[in-house]
C-alpha cells in the first residue's frame, strides 16, 4: 500500500489560505455599498498578501522535495546463508547485510557469487535461485554498477524474480568480476548518491573477503 506524502498539507497550506483570502476580499467588496478610503487601502493590502501566499504555495509545490511513494514489499522476512561457507565469510556477509538494511533504504538483498547464491536477507522473494539476466550479466562483464531507479518501467525487471514482486528500485553492485550484490528498495528513486557510495565501499570490502576465502 502506498504511503501518503507527509508534507502534502504543509505544501498546500499557503495556496488554500491565499485563495480563501482572495475570495473573502471579493465577497466583501461586492457586499459593500460604499467604499471608504480605509477599506480601499485594506483591500489593496489584502490582495497583496493573498498574492504572496498563492505565489509561495506554487513555489513550494515545485521546490520542496516530495518523499518517494513507498510500498510494503510482498514476501516474508528472512535471513538465508549458504551452509558451506567459511565462518569468516558468514560473519562478513552477516555484518555487511545488516549495515545495508539498517543504514540505507534497502529492504531486500541478494549476494550472488561464483554462480551461486551466498546470501538472501530482508524481505525474500518467492524465487530462491538466481539466474543472471541481461542486466546482471552486464554488471559482471563491465564491473560497473547499475541503478534502476524505478524498476516497474524497465522491461528487464522480470529477471529479478528472486526479489519481492513489487520491488520499486534496484541496485546491482559488482563484487569484483565474479559476483553481484543486488539490493531492492521499497520506493522508487530512493537511493541517494551517498547511499550509492556507501554500497560501493561495502561491496569492495566484501569482494576482497570473498576472493581471499573462496
Amino acid at each position: 500500500m502506498t504511503k501518503p506524502d507527509p508534507n502534502r498539507v504543509l505544501r498546500r497550506l499557503p495556496l488554500v489560505v491565499g485563495g480563501l483570502g482572495a475570495v473573502l476580499l471579493l465577497i466583501n467588496r461586492l457586499l459593500t455599498p460604499q467604499l471608504t478610503d480605509s477599506q480601499a487601502r485594506g483591500d489593496v493590502l489584502g490582495v497583496i498578501l493573498s498574492a504572496v501566499l498563492i505565489l509561495t504555495g506554487l513555489i513550494w509545490q515545485q521546490v520542496q522535495p516530495r518523499s518517494p511513494d513507498a510500498v510494503e514489499l510482498i514476501g516474508e522476512e528472512g535471513f538465508v546463508l549458504a551452509e558451506d561457507l567459511p565462518t569468516a565469510v558468514k560473519t562478513e556477509l552477516a555484518w555487511a547485510s545488516h549495515l545495508l538494511l539498517t543504514n540505507t533504504v534497502t529492504r531486500s538483498l541478494v549476494i550472488y557469487y561464483q554462480g551461486k547464491v551466498l546470501l538472501r536477507r530482508g524481505i525474500l522473494g518467492s524465487q530462491a535461485e538466481v539466474i543472471p539476466g541481461a542486466i546482471v550479466k552486464r554488471v559482471l562483464e563491465k564491473q560497473q554498477p547499475v541503478y534502476l531507479v524505478a524498476l516497474y518501467v524497465y522491461p528487464g525487471r522480470i529477471e529479478f524474480d528472486y526479489l519481492p514482486e513489487n520491488t520499486q528500485g534496484v541496485i546491482c553492485q559488482p563484487l569484483g568480476n565474479q559476483g553481484v550484490l543486488i539490493l531492492g528498495a521499497n520506493a522508487p528513486r530512493s537511493y541517494t548518491k551517498q547511499d550509492e557510495n556507501w554500497i560501493a565501499g561495502i561491496a569492495d570490502k566484501l569482494a576482497v573477503t570473498l576472493q581471499e576465502n573462496l
